[in-house]
Parts: C-alpha cells; sequence; structure tokens
C-alpha cells in the first residue's frame, strides 16, 4: 500500500492515498440526500486551490550569479519567501479551511543553493534537510508533483528529498522499470471540511513530462519508466471519482503546447491542454515545464463539452496560481458548477521573514561558497554577444570538452579522431571578470547539471547539425537593418537549443531558408569531408536527444563522464591558476548574408 499522508493541520484533511482504495477494490459509500430542502447557505460552497510551479531551487529574491537580488527588465521577484506572503494573503481572505496548495515540480535544481546542497553537501549523505523541503514544509503544501529537473542529481537524492517533504510527492505516470508498480504516489484526496458544510474532497493528481526517460537516461534508464500523461490521467480520473473526488485537479508538469523538444519515439512532451480536452472529468490543470505566465485559459472536453480550467503561473516563485472553485451540492453530493483562475504577483508583497530566518544560515554558507575565488582571468569574457558572434567566453566551454574528450581517448583506438566540441549559449549575463574568477562565475557561465559525453560524428552530419542549429536565426534579407533582439530565437527556440561548434570553421548566411544556411564548413583549411570521422564532444542532456538535434542521440558514444561541465571548467582553472583567451579563443564561425559578415 502507498502511505496515507496525515499529519497536524490548520484544517481537517485526509489525505487518502491510491493504493489504499485500490487494494480494497471498494468506493467510500455515497452520502445519502437528507430529508427536506436544504437552505441556499447549505447548497452552495467555494474553496480555493493555490498553485506554484519551476520553483528550481529560489527561495530568497536573490541571484547567486550576481551576488545581489534578483532583478529584471519587468521588475520581477522570485522565491518561495514572497511565495509565503502571498500565500498568506490568500489563506487570510478565503480562509484557511478552504484553501488548499500544491505545486508542479522542477523544484530541487536551478540555482547555486540546490547545486551545493546536491553537489557540495548533498542531502542523501548529510542527513541535513533539503532547503526547499524545510521551506515547502513550513509553506504547509499539500502535494507536489516530480518535475523532470529532479531527476537532474541522481536517484538517491531525489529520494532523500522525497523522504523529508511532510506531504506526498505525486507522479503517475512514473513507473518501476521492472515491475511496472508506481515509482510514487500517483494520487491524494484531501477532505476539505468546512464548517456546516458536507466535507469536499479534492482530488489531484500528480504528472510530469515523459522526457526525463531520455533528458536524464543516465539516472533513470533501467530502474523508471515515464509512460503516457494522458494514457495514465485516463486510467487515475474515475478511480479517483470513485472513490469520491468532488474536484479533479491535474498538477501536469506538462506545458499545454502540444509540442516536444524531441522524436516521436516518447508521448507528447507538453500535455497539458491534450489533458484537457482528451480526458471527461478533470476540473482544472495546474500546467508548467513551459516557463508560461497563464492567468486562465479554458479548454473543451471533447467527450463531455465541459470547460477546463487551465493555469500556468510564471517559473521561480514569480506568480502564485490561484483556482477558486464553488460548488452546489446537488442530490447530497457536491458538483462543480463554476471555476476561475487569478495569477499573484511576488513583487507586491515583502519576503515572509519565517521562510528566511528558516533558510538563512544555508542561503548565507552558499554565497560564501560560490564567491570563493579559485583563480583569474587575463581580460574580461562576456556572454552577452554570444548568441550571434563567436566568443571567447563560449570557446572557454568548448576548449575544457574537447580537453576532457581527448583525454579519455587517449589509449583507445579512437584515440586520433578530431576532437570537436558544441556548446550552447546558456546564461547571457554571464561574464568571467577580468582579474580574480570565482565558483559563481563559473557556475554563471554553465547553469545546468550536465555531464561530459563524447560521441562519433561525421562530417556529413556535422553539416546536417549545425543546419539544424542553424534555425536559431530569424531570416534576414541581405541589406536589411539587423537588430540583435530580434535576430535569434526563431520560432521560440531557446538559447539552449543553439549551439556553436568549436574544431570546424563555418559561416551562417542568415539571408537563406532554414536548411541552406551552413556555407565553407571546413576543417584543417579545407572542405569538410562529409565521410571522415570525428569525436564530438557534448552534455548528456544533448546526447540523449535533447533539443532533437539530428544524428546525435544515435551516435556512438565514445566518452561517457560522470563529472558535471561546470566542475570541468572549476578543475581547469584550479589546475592552471590563470584563464587567457590568447590559449584557445579562435574565431571560427560568423554570421553573413550572401557572403558579407553580419557584423565586423
Amino acid at each position: 500500500m502507498s502511505q496515507t499522508f496525515i499529519r497536524g493541520h490548520r484544517r481537517a484533511i485526509t489525505a487518502i492515498a491510491v493504493s489504499c482504495v485500490a487494494a480494497l477494490g471498494v468506493a467510500p459509500a455515497a452520502t445519502a440526500a437528507p430529508g427536506g430542502t436544504p437552505g441556499p447557505k447549505d447548497q452552495t460552497a467555494t474553496i480555493t486551490v493555490m498553485g506554484t510551479s519551476d520553483l528550481h531551487g529560489y527561495i530568497e529574491n536573490w541571484d547567486y550569479f550576481t551576488n545581489a537580488e534578483y532583478d529584471d527588465a519587468a521588475s520581477n521577484d522570485v522565491g518561495l519567501a514572497k511565495i509565503s506572503s502571498l500565500v498568506k494573503q490568500v489563506r487570510a481572505d478565503r480562509g484557511e479551511e478552504s484553501t488548499l496548495l500544491i505545486d508542479n515540480g522542477d523544484t530541487i535544481q536551478g540555482t547555486a543553493l540546490t547545486d551545493y546542497f546536491a553537489n557540495v553537501e548533498p542531502v542523501d549523505q548529510t542527513g541535513e534537510i533539503h532547503p526547499m523541503a524545510a521551506a515547502m514544509n513550513a509553506l504547509d503544501y499539500d502535494a507536489t508533483t516530480v518535475g523532470n529537473h529532479e531527476f537532474n542529481y541522481g536517484l538517491p537524492l531525489l529520494d532523500a528529498f522525497e523522504g523529508q517533504l511532510d506531504f506526498p510527492l505525486l507522479g503517475g505516470n512514473v513507473k518501476d522499470w521492472d515491475t511496472g508498480e508506481d515509482a510514487f504516489t500517483p494520487y491524494v484526496i484531501e477532505t476539505v471540511k468546512l464548517k456546516g458544510q458536507k466535507p469536499i474532497k479534492v482530488g489531484i493528481l500528480g504528472l510530469t513530462t515523459p522526457g526525463s526517460a531520455i533528458w536524464d537516461k543516465n539516472n533513470v534508464e533501467g530502474e523508471l519508466r515515464f509512460l503516457d500523461m494522458v494514457e495514465q490521467a485516463q486510467k487515475y480520473v474515475p478511480e479517483m471519482k470513485a472513490a469520491g473526488a468532488d474536484v479533479v485537479v491535474v498538477s501536469s508538469h506538462s506545458g499545454p503546447s502540444g509540442t516536444s523538444s524531441y522524436g516521436g519515439d516518447l508521448p507528447v512532451e507538453n500535455a497539458s491542454t491534450l489533458l484537457a480536452e482528451e480526458v471527461p472529468g478533470i476540473d482544472a490543470i495546474l500546467a508548467g515545464h513551459e516557463h508560461r505566465e497563464i492567468p486562465e485559459r479554458f479548454v473543451t472536453n471533447k467527450a463531455t463539452g465541459e470547460q477546463v480550467l487551465l493555469t500556468e503561473p510564471k517559473n521561480w516563485g514569480q506568480r502564485l496560481s490561484v483556482m477558486d472553485f464553488e460548488l452546489t451540492k446537488v442530490r447530497g453530493q457536491w458538483d462543480v458548477t463554476s471555476a476561475n483562475s487569478e495569477l499573484l504577483n511576488a513583487n507586491t508583497v515583502p519576503a515572509d521573514p519565517e521562510i528566511s530566518a528558516l533558510v538563512a544560515d544555508q542561503h548565507q554558507s552558499v554565497i560564501d561558497y560560490v564567491n570563493t575565488a579559485i583563480g583569474s582571468a587575463t581580460e574580461t569574457m562576456s556572454a552577452a554577444e554570444s548568441r550571434y558572434r563567436d566568443t571567447a567566453v563560449m570557446d572557454f566551454v568548448n576548449k575544457v570538452q574537447a580537453d576532457a574528450v581527448e583525454q579519455a581517448l587517449e589509449g583507445t583506438p579512437n584515440a586520433d579522431l578530431p576532437v570537436l566540441s558544441i556548446v550552447a549559449p546558456f546564461n547571457r549575463a554571464a561574464v568571467i571578470p577580468e582579474g580574480p574568477v570565482t565558483i559563481r562565475d563559473m557556475a554563471g557561465l554553465y547553469v545546468f547539471p550536465n555531464t561530459l559525453f563524447g560521441v562519433e560524428m561525421t562530417g556529413a552530419q556535422i553539416k546536417d547539425y549545425l543546419e539544424y542549429s542553424a534555425t536559431y536565426f530569424n531570416q534576414t534579407a541581405p541589406g536589411a537593418p539587423v537588430d540583435p533582439a530580434t535576430l535569434t530565437n526563431a520560432a521560440g527556440t531557446p538559447d539552449y537549443n543553439y549551439d556553436m561548434m568549436s574544431g570546424v570553421a563555418y559561416d551562417i548566411d542568415i539571408s537563406k531558408p532554414v536548411g541552406e544556411r551552413i556555407t565553407n564548413l571546413s576543417y584543417s583549411n579545407a572542405l569538410i569531408d562529409p565521410a571522415q570521422r570525428f569525436a564530438v564532444a557534448t552534455n548528456n542532456y544533448r546526447q540523449s536527444g535533447g533539443g532533437n538535434f539530428p544524428h546525435i542521440a544515435t551516435a556512438p558514444v565514445l566518452v561517457n563522464q560522470t563529472t558535471e561541465i561546470r566542475q570541468l571548467l572549476i578543475d581547469y582553472l584550479i589546475a592552471r591558476g590563470t584563464i587567457d583567451p590568447s590559449d584557445f579563443f579562435v574565431e571560427n564561425w560568423k554570421l553573413t548574408r550572401e557572403g558579407e559578415p553580419v557584423f565586423n
């Protein structure tokens, strides 16, 4: 049987775990309609479900990479300390007894704070409570959903985090690799008791995007399987209704777009709209994963014609989704008669001092750690223009990756292969400063916990790869004005899905249509031989199919290291003491139009 989550609480709530109902094979008996006609106050009730998503380790309104309060052009604030203040406002306004609080996943990766307690002082080894677990417990969450980034640091750390939570971690479509049994609790049913009213049962189903099967293949293959979200909802929603759920909310760590960043071997990545359309019985969906901001949207279910509420709060704790449900008693049973939602902005409230005090020591430990100097640089290297210019700071990453692959290939049959390297401009704000360089500078340059791979590719495959990467640029006619702000992110391609390559030389003609942009592709001062074999340094996300780049996911693996790439960057500087661009910077690619450089 799955756990039954019962705890001391601000309201009378019972969480019924899915396996308990399934094991008994019975649903709770329906309550008979009382004699006579109930009064108007007895016939209606309103409850509220609040939701967060993609918190990514943000607790304080702090940017560890800039060593200052978080700030952006829209004056957004971030973090659970701010969210806590919003939650307290809603509970005071609606009544604590009528509210629930859920999260949508991607919780334990994304900041130097979470990296520290995964790598420097990993909580699965120290036994220290994870700061995200401590903060979320203090906020009195009712449930969270496992996000794809929960698997980044391996299953032992995730297991430790789950064990520290005072509420369930849901994942209805994640199964044990061998047995097919539930790897996480699929759903819970919370019973909300309002004064003078028949209890209202709220079912919360957690589902996560299937992409973890490829993005974290090294951590989950042989351990977990990720099934189709829609199919699993079709299984569990009727089960929840049979167990007495009056309201069904799906916490879907999946965006609403219906798109996938990978091929067709896995079910749809962003399936939240499909859930609303294809699965009868869902009242609302808390979406996530795509880092979008959706205050309120209604999706028509194809089978019933009912309107399903969908909302998505902005990532990093910048927004709080607030879903209100009005219920009417029909023949003694509650029925949802209306639903609406709004987003509350974290920049409208101060941080909750209770949350700040709770994590103050951990927060300061991370600040001290990331500001430790580990070497120096001979000049400033900025990533600000790396999306559209070849820059030293990106060449630095490629240099470190290529050196590590070359070293790993020494003494193997592939030792003579030329080594190329690919990197994406993850963080436009990253800077390696002249003078002392800190761990924070390195972490800001490479913000993901990716590990190093080396794969074998041919010259022809490299051409295809670079053509696909060049779809990132909007087509711009010769002579037309060029605005860097609108030059990139064509078709919504994020920066992390644009790769630049070292070891070969090439031009990207942005006046040409997609598929015809790579010109003058050469290796060692000669046009590249389509049949020549190369070793290509890359990361586990790309090698596993992330971004859906051609050839790389099926390419023979030559090197597979568990060391994070940003740790390789740190180790490089510690070993050498100095970063000097003259040691590695080669301007090997540029943007052109009809052969003329776009930028001088």
